[in-house]
């Protein structure tokens, strides 16, 4: 679903209204020397606030969290601005530089890839975020198939062959079984494909010390993959 940009953007607004630095009036008949300031909401209010800034930045400006610096809600001010500017010229940006391709939030993955990727991926851990992702397929998976004898690559194999049931054994189909060309393909594919997003990515980013951090634009594509994985692996029905 496509963000309200008129309802962010008053949020956004809302939250800049708050957190406004103003140095407090001087109590009647004192004068104080101080360069202390205050923000203009109570704690309260931008708390509130800050509820829904917060799941709004992390659709427009995923990496916005860093460092906190000066006041507590200094970082927050600083990415809600970025964000309103984003959301008021993004059409007019992409439309003048020509880019009019669909663009991909990550929050729109499939909750199994995104809810364990979120925090890791939110701090800039990229590559730890996809491990954290794939750990999580691999756990729903090995739930819904009630296996805990076999994970990964084996796992994917066994419940999506071709092949009927065994005791212990279940089987996920993408489809019904009535047994052409296209049931074995799909199976075949799923399968294979899972060994090639647990051998091809989740193995190097896990076992492979002093690696780069991965480019983020590099590691969402690595993210939908396993989002395709877990959407299957969710909507497959067990073999009866």
């Amino acid at each position: 679903m496509s963000i309200d940009v008129e309802w962010a953007r008053g949020e956004l607004s809302h939250f800049l209204e708050l957190t406004e630095l103003y140095r407090p009036p001087d109590p009647a008949g004192m004068v104080v020397f101080s360069t202390r300031k205050s923000n203009r909401g109570n704690p309260a209010d931008i708390i509130a606030s800050a509820h829904a800034v917060e799941q709004i930045l992390d659709r427009v400006l995923p990496a916005w969290r860093g460092n906190q610096r000066i006041n507590r809600w200094y970082q927050h001010r600083e990415a809600v601005q970025r964000a309103d500017a984003a959301l008021q010229r993004d059409a007019e940006i992409r439309e003048r530089l020509g880019g009019t391709a669909p663009r991909l939030s990550a929050a729109s993955l499939h909750s199994w890839v995104w809810s364990a990727a979120r925090a890791l991926w939110q701090d800039g851990h990229f590559r730890e975020a996809v491990t954290a992702a794939a750990r999580k397929v691999n756990r729903e998976t090995q739930n819904k198939a009630g296996r805990r004898d076999v994970t990964e690559t084996a796992l994917f194999q066994s419940i999506f062959s071709k092949d009927a049931r065994k005791p212990g054994q279940p089987r996920l189909r993408l489809m019904i079984d009535d047994g052409s060309d296209t049931f074995r393909s799909v199976q075949r594919g799923a399968a294979a494909f899972a060994e090639g997003c647990y051998a091809g990515i989740r193995n190097p980013n896990s076992h492979e010390d002093g690696l780069p951090e991965l480019p983020q634009h590099e590691a969402l594509e690595q993210l939908v993959a396993f989002s395709v994985l877990a959407r299957w692996v969710d909507t497959a029905a067990r073999a009866t």
